[in-house]
């Protein structure tokens, strides 16, 4: 089934990733389920584009275009040689969900609960928003 995803960030206007479809498999009935998922999507996206590696990386001005509306543009390139553990990865996001690092939207609804049913249908929006840790010191 294909969702569309949208990934905000408190304190800035633009998303961080345009809205963009994602396959998510038949079984995703709970949140855990769909983050699970979501990070499996993120970790095989971001092992292809390693294999894809360009020998000479230009941008068409149709490419800056589209990428300047999103809000970056850049060439595409991970400089990070590791490659993800896809457990690891789905522990860590489920941990950062459970500290209250970003909250999770379904057609504008918010889910709570990691374990409750839930109905993913073709076409949906799912937006998750990540919130900012504030620094520095106490006025």
């Amino acid at each position: 089934m294909n969702v569309w995803i949208t990934v905000k960030s408190l304190g800035k206007r633009k998303p961080v990733l345009a809205k963009q479809a994602a396959e998510l498999p038949e079984t995703t009935h709970t949140l855990r389920q769909l983050i699970e998922n979501m990070v499996a999507v993120q970790v095989k996206a971001l092992q292809e584009k390693k294999q894809q590696a360009e020998l000479f990386a230009y941008l068409m001005p149709d490419d800056i275009d589209a990428q300047g509306a999103v809000g970056k543009v850049g060439f595409g390139a991970v400089y990070n040689e590791g490659v993800p553990d896809l457990e690891v990865a789905m522990e860590t996001a489920i941990t950062a969900y459970e500290d209250g690092l970003y909250k999770v939207f379904l057609n504008d609804e918010e889910l709570q609960e990691l374990d409750e049913s839930l109905v993913v249908k073709d076409g949906d929006n799912v937006v998750f928003i990540r919130f900012t840790m504030l620094a520095g010191r106490l006025w």
